[in-house]
């Protein structure tokens, strides 16, 4: 069966060249001129939900980075859809923002489509392998493990430390990675309860964990800051 891919673009041109391209190599693509119709097709995708959205970061109605923030806050499992994400701008700070949004790769434009297709495939794969829980229900991104019924973490090996409020806050990050999440959703997910009102305590905690997971807690790579919105834990991180 054919793999679905919406991709949201406001360049008709370029869309049919990608979508009859792509069609020859195996996928269907359905395709949305503008951000309000590409989220409504993700609110009802219809038969067959779409396993990777190609984005463009500049559109007529919402910005991509935008939709990427949207797409990550759906209600449903499509929240973990992978987006490609096309750009003509050359600024690499577009790029870091929108991996940091939630972004699973970007391509600038103008692009080859064989490189498109590529790109494609290689998201597929690693969300095929994605987070695997095993035996005793153990999340592994790379060299970092979270054995969740002995409640242990351990980086290539070696444990970390890690209160347990800390354990449950990395907990609630990982199951959700590729997510960004707010501080309230964060801390709900981890003990069922909201934020407080001006408490900043969850941004301590985050430094803490990033200083025992991190190869350098001061660049971090496996959990992202998303200013204004809260944080993301990435899904490929080593």
């Amino acid at each position: 069966m054919s793999q679905a891919l919406l991709m949201i673009e406001d360049d008709e041109r370029l869309a049919r060249m990608v979508s009859e391209y792509l069609g020859n190599s195996g996928f269907v693509v359905h395709h949305a001129g503008n951000a309000q119709a590409g989220l409504a097709h993700l609110q009802d995708p219809g038969p067959q939900a779409p396993q990777l959205i190609i984005l463009d970061l500049m559109l007529p109605d919402l910005d991509g980075l935008e939709v990427c923030r949207r797409v990550r806050a759906l209600p449903n499992s499509l929240a973990h859809t992978p987006i490609l994400m096309l750009t003509a701008k050359g600024d690499p700070m577009d790029r870091v923002i929108g991996l940091e949004m939630g972004a699973d790769d970007y391509l600038p434009k103008p692009f080859e489509p064989r490189e498109l297709l590529a790109r494609i495939r290689a998201i597929l794969r690693r969300q095929g392998e994605g987070v695997k829980p095993a035996e005793g229900q153990t999340l592994r991104f790379g060299s970092l493990e979270i054995e969740r019924d002995a409640r242990t973490v351990t980086v290539a090996g070696q444990p970390c430390e890690l209160t347990s409020y800390q354990f449950d806050l990395l907990v609630a990050l990982a199951e959700r990675a590729g997510r960004v999440l707010t501080r309230d959703q964060i801390m709900e997910a981890a003990r069922g309860r909201e934020l407080d009102a001006f408490d900043r305590s969850i941004d301590v905690h985050m430094g803490r964990i990033r200083a025992a997971i991190e190869t350098d807690s001061k660049s971090p790579k496996r959990i992202l800051t998303v200013r204004g919105v809260g944080y993301v834990f990435a899904r490929q991180q080593d």
